[in-house]
Formats: structure tokens, C-alpha cells, sequence
């Protein structure tokens, strides 16, 4: 078998393995396990799609990355199941924790063995997203939250699909700390507020301010991306004269 699907079928292994213990020893419900399954086969779908050479594997970084995946969609999996998901609260700001942690393991991991790339950055980055967006959703169902947190989860996706009408904002962007620090703050944010003792006003009063944190951050960006595209114009524009 190919190098890349050992790999990706050992991901799928360790989410079955985790959801039935969850099934057995915490009686999550088993619609809770097949869309934890489901949500993991699209992406691992979606990883062998655009990795290109199965017989490659994917490196020690998009290794980590791909563990806090199968966190992530186990997380995925708990929105089949409300009721359980209030229930067990405390297990699901565990696992965020714990994806959290990962989110920076695999940075020191592509640092340490050199085998950063723009394809385990990309991962990494629609997979921070989509933590958001799924704690977001939690936080709605747990009525902790009014449908406006989110608006910290899709504001990513808004951003996405505003480049169909403006492409210049897909042009790349400088690294930034500025930029991890926020999606840091997000995902503390939202991880606290699933804990059983944070009620709705105190999780909005840790919100709202997340909120208006990230909005700047993408104003910051779209900015500097103008700025950029303006400068380039007006540069071709020179040669041009």
C-alpha cells in the first residue's frame, strides 16, 4: 500500500478507535461517530488529492497536522449530537485544548526537521479555520452565544469567496505573528467558553472583543493587499510611460 494512504488510513483508525471508546465509556451517540468519520474522509480525500505522489509521505509536520484533523473532526462529529455535546462540555474544550497544543507542535516540528511547506501551511491554516467555525457552531447550539459568533468562523470563508470578486486578495501575504497571535486569541476565546461555568454573558463579554479582534486583523490585511496591488499598478504603469 502507498505510503500516503498507510498514513491516512491510520488517521481514520485512531478517529474510530477514539469514538467508540466515546461510544462505550462516555454513550456518545453513534451519529456523533459517523459524522466524526465522514467529516475525516473528506479530508483525507481532499489531502491525497492535492499531495500529488501517494508513494511520498506526508513529512513528520503534516503528520502532527493531520492528528489535530482527526481532533477537529471528532469536534465535528459532537454537532450530531447536541444534547451530548452540552453534556460533555468539558471533554470537548479538552480536545480543542489539545488541538490547540498540536496547532503548535507542527510549527516546531516543519521548523525543526526543515519540512515546512506551502502545502502543510495551507492545511494547517483550513484546518485552524475550521476549528473556529466548528467551536462557533457549539457555542450557538449550547446557547451561549447568538448566531452572530459566527461571524468569527466564516469570516475566513467570507474573505475566500470575496477573492472571486476581487483577486487581488489572493495574492500571498507576508508571515505574520500578528496574524497567529489572533487565531491563538480565537480559539482560546471559544475553547474557555465551552466550559461548563462560563455562562452566556460572561461568553459574550469574551466575544465580542475576539470578534473585534479578528475583523481588525483582516482589515489589517485587505490594507496591506491593497496598498500592494495599487503600488504594482502604479509601478507597471511607469514602465510602461
Amino acid at each position: 500500500m502507498p505510503r500516503l494512504w498507510q498514513e491516512l488510513g491510520l488517521a481514520l483508525l485512531m478517529l474510530l478507535g477514539g469514538g467508540i471508546v466515546a461510544c462505550v465509556f462516555a454513550a456518545m451517540p453513534v451519529q456523533a461517530l459517523v459524522g466524526a468519520t465522514v467529516a475525516l474522509a473528506v479530508i483525507v480525500l481532499l489531502l491525497a488529492r492535492f499531495w500529488g505522489d501517494p508513494q511520498r509521505s506526508l513529512g513528520p509536520a503534516n503528520q502532527v497536522t493531520l492528528v489535530r484533523a482527526v481532533l477537529v473532526c471528532m469536534l465535528v462529529g459532537a454537532l450530531f449530537a447536541p444534547a451530548w455535546g452540552a453534556q460533555w462540555a468539558w471533554l470537548l474544550a479538552a480536545i480543542s485544548m489539545l488541538a490547540l497544543v498540536l496547532d503548535g507542535v507542527d510549527g516546531w516540528v516543519a521548523r525543526r526537521w526543515r519540512c515546512a511547506s506551502a502545502y502543510g501551511a495551507r492545511f494547517d491554516m483550513e484546518l485552524d479555520a475550521l476549528l473556529i467555525l466548528v467551536l462557533c457552531a457549539h457555542l450557538l447550539q449550547m446557547g451561549k452565544a447568538g448566531s452572530w459568533v459566527l461571524a468569527i468562523g466564516l469570516m475566513r470563508y467570507g474573505f475566500v469567496a470575496a477573492m472571486l470578486r476581487w483577486p487581488w486578495l489572493g495574492a500571498p501575504l507576508p508571515d505574520s505573528d500578528r496574524r497567529k497571535l489572533v487565531c491563538v486569541v480565537q480559539v482560546a476565546s471559544l475553547l474557555l467558553c465551552l466550559l461548563p461555568l462560563v455562562d452566556a454573558s460572561l461568553a459574550t463579554a469574551l466575544l465580542l472583543p475576539a470578534l473585534a479582534l479578528l475583523a481588525w486583523s483582516f482589515a489589517v490585511d485587505v490594507h496591506w493587499l491593497h496598498r500592494a496591488v495599487r503600488g504594482g499598478t502604479a509601478d507597471n504603469r511607469r514602465r510602461e510611460g
